[in-house]
């Protein structure tokens, strides 16, 4: 009974290949009211059709802006997997051959500016929140050197696979990180070469080196890996973290940048640590039915603590 229920449950999760194939069939097919209105639809119908999933959002959101009544929970629960379905569903649409375009919104931009005038390459440090997956596009546009996006391998292969393909179309490159003591090298030689790397910091996968920090009043696990890259680069960290606005309509928001030292010690560590980490905290108490940080305090399902 456990093993079928399971399968049901990993089968009908927002990240699996059956929601990600649905997604690109109307993506391809679909009117422009149906792109526009169809995704927040099936985003709610899964947030009711999952309530262990639905408990888990509900679990972070409370952590977020405290507690709030029940009503609030499932209505606050229900946008965060409405606009999921919606930045899915947008970054599929932008990397077919409809023509579509993004609005692409900032603030904070001056500290961009300043990090690429400097040519040493820059390690932006975003998290899973309304349009990371087109992160990469909208700076892609403006950095000569091009973005490379990094990323832990999904738990489904055939959903990373659909999702990687319309990336490589869009002309975001991605790394797949998490297999090898090598897999820092193409993100050093990014960033030798001018580039910038994008770095989620929300997640920590299981045996990935990280730092103990404070996150919505609670500890936190933050990745060393954006820390060790800037410290061998001399590249800075620079957290920008994105937002649904619209149908293709998208603002990053661009907090102050980051610098270590070639030769960091670990209270210098720590205090990037915390500075990244509380960027990120800032804006997702800003946004909070933005984070798409679907796991609770237990894995989802078991084995999968840490998937992204």
């Amino acid at each position: 009974m456990h093993r079928p229920r399971g399968a049901l449950f990993s089968g009908l999760r927002p990240d699996s290949a059956f929601w990600r194939r649905a997604l690109t069939a109307g993506v391809t097919r679909g009117p422009e009211p149906w792109l526009r209105h169809s995704p927040p639809v099936f985003g709610a119908l899964f947030a009711a059709a999952l309530p262990e999933l639905r408990r888990r959002v509900e679990q972070n959101l409370r952590r977020v802006r405290g507690p709030r009544s029940r009503l609030v929970d499932l209505l606050d629960s229900a946008e965060v997997f409405a606009t999921y379905g919606s930045c899915i569903t947008e970054a599929l649409l932008l990397a077919s051959d409809r023509g579509y375009t993004v609005v692409r919104r900032s603030r904070g931009f001056e500290h961009y500016r300043a990090c690429a005038a400097a040519g040493r390459g820059i390690i932006l440090v975003t998290a899973h929140t309304g349009g990371w997956d087109i992160a990469g596009q909208i700076l892609g546009v403006v950095h000569p050197a091009g973005v490379m996006l990094v990323m832990q391998r999904e738990r489904d292969a055939e959903a990373r696979a659909i999702q990687d393909a319309a990336r490589l179309r869009a002309g975001v490159q991605v790394v797949h990180i998490g297999d090898g003591p090598l897999d820092a090298l193409p993100l050093l030689k990014q960033l030798q070469r001018g580039g910038a790397v994008a770095m989620q910091i929300d997640r920590v996968p299981p045996g990935m080196r990280s730092r103990e920090v404070t996150f919505l009043g609670g500890p936190w696990r933050a990745p060393e890996g954006p820390l060790a890259l800037a410290a061998m680069s001399g590249a800075p960290i620079l957290p920008v973290f994105t937002h649904r606005l619209g149908f293709l309509d998208y603002e990053a928001v661009v907090a102050p940048p980051i610098r270590l030292p070639r030769r960091a010690t670990e209270e210098e560590r720590d205090a990037a640590a915390a500075a990244m980490t509380g960027a990120m905290e800032r804006f997702i108490r800003a946004h909070p039915t933005q984070w798409f940080h679907f796991a609770g305090d237990d894995p989802v399902v078991p084995g999968e603590a840490g998937a992204g």
